[in-house]
């Protein structure tokens, strides 16, 4: 369901450049420096930026970078990053814009884990090459990504899954992780999204993959 929309949302992310990047482009190859990390974790449709924050938090070694197109969503997420009881910038930035510009923000190689939770499913099928997970994007994250680099991606919906695990395995990705029921265990190690926790409440399976590109050798990474 779309966010209404917020007037205050676009005034609220230009007064704070310190976490909602004004230029993204300008950060291109330099993430690592500015987020003083090794390790870099990209979050495609962060939503409200719970998960995200929720993440910088467990992992503060490491650096992470939302991004969210829809305005309104961003307006929330930064305000949610900035009033959180003890804010902590020093890892985390957010991108207010349409993933199909990632490869303008982020050099080959650059980043190490993607993150794609609970992307919206685009049904119809005339609208599937929209997913995060098609080809045209799964060709974007293979150039993106390190050498040791992963996908990891979540979502409630079926149909969306059985797919995306089709696009990976017809473009060159290998499956390292595959669970139709990922909550049925504990998963400390993974903050829980606000969607899954609503689907968490209802019952609802949560579909989870994580997936790593095949070396032109037929290799893994």
């Amino acid at each position: 369901m779309r966010m209404r929309k917020k007037k205050w949302a676009d005034p609220y992310l230009e007064a704070h450049p310190e976490y909602a990047v004004a230029d993204p482009s300008a950060c291109r190859g330099t993430w690592k420096q500015m987020l003083s990390c090794t390790k870099l974790h990209v979050e495609i449709g962060m939503g409200k930026g719970d998960y995200l924050n929720a993440m910088a938090s467990m992992y503060p070694e490491e650096g992470w970078v939302g991004i969210e197109k829809d305005h309104s969503c961003a307006g929330v997420a930064c305000r949610k990053a900035l009033e959180m009881e003890s804010p902590d910038l020093h890892n985390k930035r957010m991108i207010v814009g349409d993933a199909e510009h990632l490869a303008e923000w982020f050099a080959d190689g650059e980043i190490d884990v993607i993150h794609l939770n609970f992307s919206d499913p685009w049904p119809k099928t005339y609208t599937h090459k929209r997913r995060l997970s098609s080809q045209k994007f799964l060709n974007v994250y293979r150039q993106l990504l390190s050498e040791e680099g992963i996908i990891r991606m979540k979502t409630d919906n079926k149909g969306l899954f059985e797919d995306s695990v089709l696009y990976f395995l017809q473009n060159g990705f290998t499956l390292t992780e595959l669970s139709v029921d990922f909550r049925r265990n504990p998963h400390p190690e993974d903050a829980v999204t606000e969607y899954e926790s609503r689907f968490m409440s209802l019952n609802q399976p949560i579909y989870q993959l994580a997936a790593i590109p095949i070396l032109p050798d037929g290799n893994h990474v």
